[in-house]
């Protein structure tokens, strides 16, 4: 059997601070990711820069002061989302991440982008390649994956990664998969 690494992706400081009275402020963000490096943690997802001032100042000092891990940001594949998220990272030089997403499904492809599949795959891809251009860590994410035509699914992977991705994310954005429906 080949030897496999496990890496620990945390992402308390980003979606964990999405719960109600959960939010942290810079001083308890930096405590956080300072224990997750004691920790070893392999990634720290230190925000969305692009959601405030103070998103993006949290990723940037993170960034700049917690040694070790991968230092991640979150982006959608909009310009202005990747944009923040480079420059928020720029402290952590080669240890630092974009993360990318876009939702995928058919559901959220028809109702919440309006947009067909060959949209989706090009700005897939342009997000990956944006991405790229500040960081050669792009983690991409369809979002709403669990959700999404596997041969679709299959065909935007593939193409991120053409496109420069180098981590894929699977994600079950709104917890529809259980053991019992894997199979529908």
């Amino acid at each position: 059997m080949k030897n496999r690494n496990i890496v620990i992706f945390d992402t308390t400081l980003r979606d964990g601070e999405q719960c109600p009275g959960a939010s942290m402020n810079l001083r308890e963000k930096l405590e956080v990711a300072r224990q997750l490096a004691r920790l070893r943690v392999d990634v720290i997802e230190a925000g969305f820069p692009v959601i405030s001032e103070g998103d993006f100042a949290s990723v940037n000092s993170i960034a700049r002061e917690v040694k070790g891990p991968v230092i991640a940001g979150l982006a959608r594949c909009v310009a202005k989302d990747i944009d923040a998220a480079g420059e928020a990272l720029k402290p952590a030089g080669r240890r630092a991440r974009i993360h990318v997403f876009l939702a995928t499904s058919k559901i959220h492809r028809e109702f919440k982008l309006g947009k067909a599949e060959d949209e989706i795959l090009r700005l897939a891809v342009e997000g990956v390649k944006r991405a790229r251009s500040f960081v050669d860590n792009v983690e991409f994410s369809p979002e709403d994956a669990s959700r999404t035509e596997p041969d679709f699914l299959v065909q935007v992977c593939k193409a991120v990664i053409a496109a420069g991705a180098t981590t894929i994310n699977i994600p079950d954005t709104v917890g529809w998969r259980y053991p019992t429906n894997l199979g529908s």
